[in-house]
């Protein structure tokens, strides 16, 4: 049977205070070399972290049911707090504006807008050659005249020219207006300028933003007022109804900054023969949001092309080119008020191509053409009012004056006066109701009331968090080494077999079931050799 050794070693008094005191400094040394100590367990942590309740629910100390309703009110103050910030974030994630109005100062010099009317009737009757009215069978809905007998089909034309067309049969500012006064001082038509729009020719007075007019006072005669003659009997006869046919006399009327284009048939309003119009106006700043509170185009963006002919970006251009690129797409030309250097479409398919304009106009952000509105536009804002004119006194001298019949006074003669309320400018402007700043302070304010923390406490348990998780890492990467000699207390249990096998000196053999052989080594047997089995054990 295999024999166990025990041994017991017990130092002297004098001896074992030396050794445990180096022990003692080697832990220390060990310790402080490697810098790394073992971690805090949750109760050190909790005791110790500023969060509010956390080291009375989990702190060091017996567990009982004061503990107990620590922990409940510390997750139910928890999840208040989680509760609040989620409604908060949600908030702020909407991207609320709200819009601010504030009267700007009193300047002693605003600059007039620009001012665009056109003739309700596009073509005069009597300037239409036979030439004319059979190439605008079409737009005006006229019969071509027939000479000699000869077939509509048999007669030959030159091609038409549509700018030419519209300069020469256009009702002309020279004959139409009849006085022109602005800011107290006599205008004349060479103070308009040519422009095209859907209504063919027209007129903008103070187009230029190089050299705009100043207005020097508000209120009515500080301003625009002209007085035209829209000359019905050179509308044309209705033949037959068109896309383009009017049954409406009178003239269409946009106000616009001068960086704008006009687009009248969407944007202007209808002036009548027969009354005097007052149109009051304010100058309106507005500043919308860009992304992500709205989807204004800020200046810095350079992904709008401008468009040929302007040289700010504005709504009206926007929505001229998309007009543009969905008649170039269908019939590879361009109408006359669409700015470029392409072909003008002849007018015989000039329907057929202003058909497709609405189509690529679409709506809101999901259109084929989505024109976002600039992030600083300056518009007009309008009051319109109006009295008939002329009266009973006045018809008879403007009669007499312009050697026309009151009736066609009565049916033809108005007045448009446009001025400013007041020299003062209206700021309206789109701000974020809600901030980054704002949803920090309402985080911080209920992260204080229901839990008692701040960033820093945060910063504590992500830190605790991260030590508890490197420990566990290094745990798992460093590989274990298995003992040899298991000890317990002062007491050493050895097995003869590893005795023998860590022994230095060399292995003596013994027969099996010698005397020897049941001896412990301090029992020498008397006949027994000097050496024997001690030597094997001592050596």
């Amino acid at each position: 049977m295999p024999i166990e050794i025990v041994c017991k070693i017990k130092f002297a008094e004098e001896d074992a205070k030396p050794k445990e005191k180096e022990a003692g400094d080697e832990q220390s040394l060990l310790g402080a070399a490697r810098g790394a100590a073992a971690p805090r367990d949750l109760a050190t942590f909790a005791s110790t972290s500023t969060l509010h309740g956390l080291g009375r629910a989990c702190g060091p100390g017996p567990y009982g049911l004061r503990r107990t309703l620590w922990a409940l009110a510390l997750l139910t103050s928890l999840a208040a707090f989680l509760y609040q910030a989620a409604g908060l974030a949600r908030g702020y994630l909407t991207r609320p504006h709200l819009v601010a109005m504030d009267p700007a100062a009193p300047a002693p010099v605003a600059g007039f807008p620009a001012v665009t009317l056109c003739n309700i009737n596009r073509f005069r009757h009597s300037a239409l050659s036979d030439a004319d009215i059979f190439h605008l069978a079409n737009l005006t809905g006229l019969p071509p005249k027939d000479r000699d007998g000869h077939r509509a089909a048999g007669l030959r034309y030159p091609e038409p020219d549509m700018v030419d067309i519209l300069n020469r049969t256009g009702h002309q500012l020279a004959d139409m207006l009849k006085s022109c006064n602005f800011s107290g001082h006599h205008c004349s038509a060479s103070n308009f300028s040519v422009v095209y729009t859907r209504y063919g020719k027209c007129y903008t007075f103070n187009a230029d933003p190089q050299s705009s007019l100043p207005s020097r006072a508000g209120g009515m005669g500080s301003g625009l007022e002209i007085m035209l003659d829209i000359q019905q009997e050179e509308y044309l006869p209705i033949w037959r109804e068109t896309n383009e046919t009017s049954f409406e006399a009178g003239i269409r009327v946009q106000i616009h900054s001068q960086e704008e284009p006009p687009y009248i048939h969407q944007l202007g309003f209808g002036v009548s023969p027969g009354f005097q119009t007052f149109v009051s106006c304010q100058e309106q700043r507005l500043t919308y949001l860009p992304q992500p509170w709205g989807n204004c185009r800020a200046e810095s963006e350079l992904r709008e092309p401008e468009l040929q002919g302007y040289s700010a970006y504005s709504v009206s251009a926007c929505r001229l080119r998309c007009e543009k690129e969905a008649v170039l797409q269908r019939c590879h030309c361009r109408m006359v008020h669409m700015p470029g250097n392409e072909t003008i479409c002849p007018p015989n398919i000039y329907i057929e191509c202003a058909d497709h304009i609405l189509d690529s106009l679409g709506g809101g952000s999901e259109g084929p053409c989505f024109c976002p509105t600039p992030c600083n536009l300056t518009r007009y804002g309008k009051e319109i009012s109006m009295v008939r004119i002329p009266n009973r006194g006045s018809a008879r001298y403007l009669a007499r004056k312009y050697n026309r019949n009151e009736t066609y006074i009565r049916e033809n003669f108005l007045v448009l006066d446009v001025f400013f309320e007041a020299l003062t400018s209206e700021a309206m402007e789109q701000r974020a109701a809600y901030g980054l700043s704002a949803l920090l302070g309402d985080l911080g304010g209920q992260m204080g009331l229901f839990i008692g923390a701040s960033i820093l406490t945060l910063l504590e348990i992500l830190d605790y968090i991260y030590e508890v998780s490197w420990d566990r890492l290094k745990r798992v990467w460093r590989r274990p080494k298995t003992p040899l000699r298991t000890s317990t207390g002062g007491i050493s249990t050895l097995g003869l077999q590893e005795l023998k096998e860590q022994s230095p000196c060399p292995s003596r053999g013994h027969a099996e079931g010698g005397g020897a052989s049941g001896l412990l080594p301090n029992h020498h047997h008397p006949h027994g050799p000097p050496g024997g089995l001690f030597e094997d054990f001592a050596c």
